[in-house]
């Protein structure tokens, strides 16, 4: 008999069962065109131009020069991990607090992810805590905007062109936010987005590649699409690299454009929302929210958030969380399992056990992964409780109620 494990689930299923008194991201709201997109799509008989048409609508609003559509928001990370091309073993710096999507094309392409330490107080990375983590194996850094929270870049670019290397941006929770007058994605050499049916600009699924380099988005489409393949006459297809068909599918694309059309006030509301929210929970004692940089100047947020000050109350950050999500939160918990250190015993297995890469050669010495490999990043989750729920739905009455119940809660648990 087959071994029967739970299994994570994601989208409308995993909000199935949540229960609250505010609103939640499903059923989605869709963009008006999205039937006329699909239509079109059935009409042409699967000719349509569809996929096209979005690459150039995302790149415009980017203002970048290429737009490459990915089935998702992990295939797009992958396809970039194998068009950089690095060698077995070389290091690619990496946020602590995030999605295995963002590193498992790094896995799957052998190199080590290398995971630096939050900034105190903050689910994201910085220059400050990048910097120790470099070695003469580093070739990356892939910033994470967890929550749609920005890494400052200015410093973190300043960083890589001191050393000479690469930086990218996992940018699928921070869809058209903006950093110092420039949209999230396009801070760096590449970034990745995602269009699944949760995220802020959702679609059935779904995920893109941005980049001004002429160079990678060739090498993108030609690795990460076209399987490597290229024609050799006299003999057809062959094979040049072990690529990947990651291809965006044309219903994918109507939906995700017809959602393009209606993102820009999606984002505003939730600016909006969250400021006026974390304004509200910053007024109940031994509540801190999530800190907002004075450099974002549009915070695109996903996921609400606040950390609880442990000496103020009688209880721990999962009681809190359950005893807000049951007054009226939905989907409100801890995130310790973004902590990815501590969540790939996979990794932490082979880096041990010395298997390829981690094998020297091609590693250049011995790696461990666990939670105390970055405390500051561990410390914070532990006290840490999120709401995934949080969306462009909210009004005002909305943050206040929101407030209101983890006051009460906060109230009833003092010491």
């Amino acid at each position: 008999m087959a071994t029967r494990v739970e299994r994570a689930k994601y989208g409308a299923e995993a909000s199935e069962e949540l229960k609250g008194s505010l609103p939640q991201p499903f059923p989605r709201t869709m963009g008006p065109s999205c039937l006329k997109y699909l239509q079109e799509v059935v009409d042409s008989g699967l000719t349509s131009n569809m996929v096209r048409r979005f690459e150039e609508a995302f790149a415009g609003e980017m203002g970048v020069k290429h737009c490459i559509a990915t089935p998702g928001c992990t295939p797009a990370l992958a396809v970039l991990a194998a068009a950089f091309d690095f060698e077995p073993g070389d290091e690619i710096i990496v946020s602590p607090v995030t999605d295995y999507g963002t590193v498992q094309g790094l896995i799957r392409e052998n190199y080590i992810p290398v995971f630096a330490d939050t900034e105190p107080g903050t689910l994201i990375l910085s220059a400050e805590t990048i910097e120790p983590c470099i070695t003469d194996r580093t070739r990356a850094v892939l910033v994470v905007h967890k929550t749609g929270t920005l890494c400052d870049m200015h410093p973190i670019n300043a960083l890589a062109e001191k050393h000479g290397f690469i930086v990218y941006e996992d940018a699928c929770q921070a869809v058209f936010g903006k950093y110092r007058g420039r949209l999230a994605g396009g801070l760096s050499t590449a970034g990745a987005f995602s269009f699944d049916a949760e995220k802020t600009l959702g679609s059935d699924v779904g995920g893109c590649v941005v980049t001004n380099d002429d160079e990678l988005n060739e090498r993108i489409r030609f690795v990460g699409q076209s399987r490597g393949g290229q024609m050799k006459e006299g003999f057809g297809r062959i094979h040049a690299v072990n690529g990947y068909a990651h291809r965006m599918t044309l219903s994918t694309a109507a939906i995700t454009l017809a959602q393009l059309e209606i993102i820009r006030p999606n984002v505003a509301r939730r600016d909006h929302m969250v400021r006026l929210l974390s304004e509200k929970l910053a007024d109940i004692p031994g509540i801190t929210p999530l800190p907002i940089p004075d450099y974002m100047d549009v915070y695109s947020c996903w996921m609400a958030g606040f950390s609880i000050d442990p000496d103020a109350f009688t209880c721990n950050a999962d009681a809190f969380a359950k005893q807000v999500a049951d007054a009226g939160i939905p989907g409100a918990g801890t995130g310790r399992y973004y902590l990815m250190p501590a969540a790939l015993p996979f990794l932490s297995k082979k880096a041990q056990q010395e298997v390829y890469p981690y094998s020297q050669p091609p590693a250049s010495r011995k790696y461990r992964y666990s939670a105390g490999t970055c405390p500051t990043a561990r410390d914070f989750l532990e006290t840490f409780i999120r709401w995934s729920s949080f969306c462009e739905k909210y009004e005002p009455e909305h943050c206040g109620l929101a407030a209101q119940i983890v006051r009460e809660v906060a109230d009833k648990n003092r010491t």
